[in-house]
């Protein structure tokens, strides 16, 4: 005797569609259109189908249960938790109002899967997509390599030079550093061509003069300087000239924002010395990252923040454009019979099944979504209307409570998926964060502390940067108490170093 979870084909059908992101989601449904004959997009249906449609709609009860549930979910400023738990319970129990728990198969249906929560639709054709998408479909995306062999083979040189040219810029990473010793190519190719380490040398200092100068650099000085000899004569000013100093014999000094002892071992002014800086600062550090640039990653944001002007209320919309409309083919699902057990018509009876239920999980992660990116709003209202500085400790187990779910469940729906709003693009992931206790009692979200540490050092003096204690006091001044360790792990994830290394000269 034992006890043990079993979950239904279709229940694992729906956790997998939730978690899914919005470009998973559209493959999983293509991917679905093109398995089960019963499935078909929306968009494109003749004349007929749509009649039919509007027949099924005046007899079918999923339809009315279905336009009762608002389009535009309006979030007011007097909604009280009470309110909203009502709401939400009538909403758990939709899918039994409409949706037949026995799902027969010679009944009139309406499979049309329509989003009842936007304003608009997903009209576009198909050659409009396809013209948005000549460019990524039809440019290839150049390498540094590609790049710096165009130009090798442009450059004359024997066949010897050649060899070796091939074997550096194979060796040169995508930031155009060198990644192995001159040595180690010597001996590479010592067995095929009777060559001298200074002979490889001297074919690297040729391509570090490519496009972009500065390539196969050994190290950030000798990237640096190479830049700096590029400066034509007239062009030598004195504040290149005392670049070439720092670069070729400060570099660690000047990492360290060590001015005090730049100044005494170059016997440089501070004026001197900031007009230097100011030139080594315009140099690139790694040239190859401008011939290939990280790829692009696009976000297609599942719901839409937006906030009506006269009534001063936020609203949550879902992307009509994150899923094709699909809906379940009508002439094929009257081809099934009730009492027919011949193969043909028991692979259209499964797959009328499988395609209802399709239908109904997708439904089922879009009603999820919404309400739960609605209770975030609720819950954040304070950010969309002052910013990052009024954000509020948020936990899963808040939103589970308020919409009747469990943590896991809000935990997948918040995981890659993205909401717009006036304030930028978000992952729902991003509005949960932990509490810190403040002096009065009260809790203070540790994405507001990120944000009031942004800002505090936004402002400081270059001159003298805050340190992390003294952040920590200014904090304990606005009745914030946290500790100069957890100021410090903030401020890493902001990716603002040290205040050693923020000192600057004005």
């Amino acid at each position: 005797m034992g006890q043990q979870l079993t979950m239904t084909p279709q229940l694992q059908q729906a956790i997998r569609l939730l978690q899914l992101s919005t470009l998973d989601l559209q493959q999983e449904i293509y991917e679905a259109i093109e398995s089960n004959p019963m499935l078909e997009i929306e968009e494109g249906m003749d004349e007929a189908f749509a009649k039919a449609d509007a027949a099924a709609e005046t007899n079918s009860e999923s339809s009315a249960s279905s336009d009762e549930y608002s389009a535009d979910r309006v979030i007011s400023d007097n909604k009280t938790d009470s309110d909203y738990s009502a709401s939400s319970g009538d909403d758990d129990n939709r899918w039994e109002d409409t949706i037949p728990e026995n799902l027969s198969v010679d009944s009139n249906w309406d499979d049309v899967y329509q989003s009842n929560y936007t304003t608009g639709s997903s009209g576009s054709s198909s050659n409009e997509g396809d013209s948005m998408d000549f460019d990524s479909r039809n440019s290839a995306e150049e390498t540094l390599q590609d790049h710096l062999m165009w130009q090798l083979n442009l450059t004359p040189m024997s066949d010897a030079d050649r060899l070796i040219g091939l074997a550096i810029v194979d060796a040169i990473d995508s930031n155009g550093m060198l990644t192995i010793s001159v040595d180690a190519i010597h001996a590479s190719l010592i067995r095929s061509l009777d060559i001298d380490p200074d002979e490889v040398v001297a074919v690297l200092h040729r391509i570090q003069q490519f496009d972009p100068v500065g390539v196969g650099y050994r190290d950030l000085a000798e990237c640096l300087s190479i830049q700096l000899d590029q400066f034509e004569d007239e062009l030598l000013t004195a504040a290149v000239k005392h670049a070439k100093v720092i670069v070729k014999n400060h570099l660690p000094l000047l990492g360290n924002r060590d001015y005090a002892q730049l100044m005494r071992l170059t016997r440089l002014k501070e004026p001197e010395l900031r007009d230097a800086i100011l030139v080594i600062e315009q140099l690139n550090p790694r040239p190859g990252s401008d011939i290939s640039p990280p790829s692009t990653t696009y976000i297609v944001p599942d719901v839409f923040v937006s906030k009506d002007n006269e009534t001063g209320r936020w609203r949550v919309d879902l992307n009509p454009e994150t899923a094709p409309k699909i809906r379940v083919n009508p002439e094929y699902a009257s081809l099934v019979r009730r009492a027919d057990n011949s193969s043909d018509n028991n692979y259209l009876r499964d797959n009328l099944q499988e395609a209802r239920w399709f239908i109904k999980s997708l439904q089922s992660r879009n009603e999820t979504l919404m309400k739960v990116a609605t209770r975030i709003v609720e819950h954040q209202k304070g950010f969309f209307e002052y910013g990052e500085e009024a954000m509020k400790p948020l936990v899963l187990h808040d939103i589970a409570e308020a919409v009747s779910m469990h943590e896991s469940t809000i935990s997948r729906v918040t995981t890659q998926k993205y909401m717009h709003t006036p304030k930028g693009i978000f992952e729902l992931k991003y509005f949960f964060s932990s509490h810190v206790s403040t002096a009065g009692g009260g809790e203070c979200s540790s994405t507001a502390i990120r944000a009031l540490i942004k800002k505090l050092i936004s402002t400081e003096n270059v001159r003298k940067p805050l340190s992390d204690s003294k952040i920590t006091k200014m904090l304990e001044d606005q009745g914030i108490n946290v500790a100069r360790r957890t100021i410090a792990k903030y401020r890493e994830s902001l990716a603002i170093p040290p205040s050693n290394e923020r000192k600057r000269l004005v």
